[in-house]
């Protein structure tokens, strides 16, 4: 609550809830003693947590999307549903070194869509939220530089950014990939082969307040708290490289097809 008694803003309670997370799986990675899919699975379930018990105090009329938590269909009905991700990146959070994993926060809303979000990266120490939206980074890097999960890189992926003349580079966590193209580290981020809407939904949120292009890989729009929240396909990247990209998709899907 405000110091007036009203609720905070939306976007400034997906941001404080991600740090908050984010603090509290710095610790268990440090104090825990546990490594790998162990402090993985500790970390999803903790966080989770956290972010269901205040989500419930400080909005109990919401409903909640969360990778941790069993679905409900009651969201279907609601005005507003929280889509959260406790852990993206649980892998590399398990990896000592790894910076690459993230909390996701995000609201939609019932004809808005994705409305307030935010992204923690704690092990970089740094949130990005909706409101204030980040400043877009500047592209100061030769070649392009697209970004794409380095478990499982699409196949044409590769192909994609031969034909942009871009350097192809691994890295975890869709929210991790997604902020480092809005510091300007990177300048598109390409996935295939199946995220679901909590991998995205609070990137997507940040990315698209920076003023980046966010969509399906054939151009078509993100829509979130479906029936089965399955988005298997994402293109993040600067607006200007929108249609370069999507006519390289284009061509790259016909010839695997």
């Amino acid at each position: 609550m405000t110091a007036a008694g009203q609720p905070r803003p939306d976007a400034a309670l997906a941001a404080d809830l991600a740090e908050r997370a984010g603090r509290l799986l710095l610790q268990l990675r440090r104090d825990s003693g546990l490594t790998g899919r162990e402090v993985g699975a500790l970390g999803d379930a903790e966080s989770n947590r956290l972010l269901l018990a205040a989500l419930a105090a400080d909005r109990p009329g919401d409903a909640v999307l969360s990778e941790e938590s069993a679905d409900s269909p009651q969201r279907l009905s609601a005005d507003r549903v929280w889509i959260i991700d406790p852990l993206d990146g649980t892998r590399e959070y398990g990896m000592a070194g790894r910076s690459d994993w993230a909390v996701h926060v995000a609201l939609w809303q019932r004809s808005a869509g994705i409305t307030d979000a935010a992204v923690a990266q704690p092990a970089l120490d740094v949130v990005y939220a909706t409101d204030p939206a980040p400043r877009l980074g500047a592209d100061e890097h030769e070649p392009l530089i697209f970004l794409a999960s380095d478990s499982r890189p699409p196949a044409w992926a590769q192909p994609v950014a031969d034909a942009l003349d871009a350097a192809l580079q691994p890295m975890g966590s869709a929210g991790a990939k997604t902020m480092a193209v809005v510091r300007g580290e990177a300048d598109a981020y390409l996935h295939d082969g199946g995220q679901w809407e909590w991998d995205s939904a609070a990137p997507v949120g940040v990315a698209t307040a920076a003023g980046l292009h966010a969509s399906r890989i054939d151009g078509s729009a993100l829509v979130y708290n479906s029936e089965r929240p399955y988005l298997p396909d994402l293109l993040i990247c600067r607006p200007e490289l929108a249609e370069p990209l999507l006519a390289a998709l284009h061509t790259a899907l016909g010839a695997t097809a």
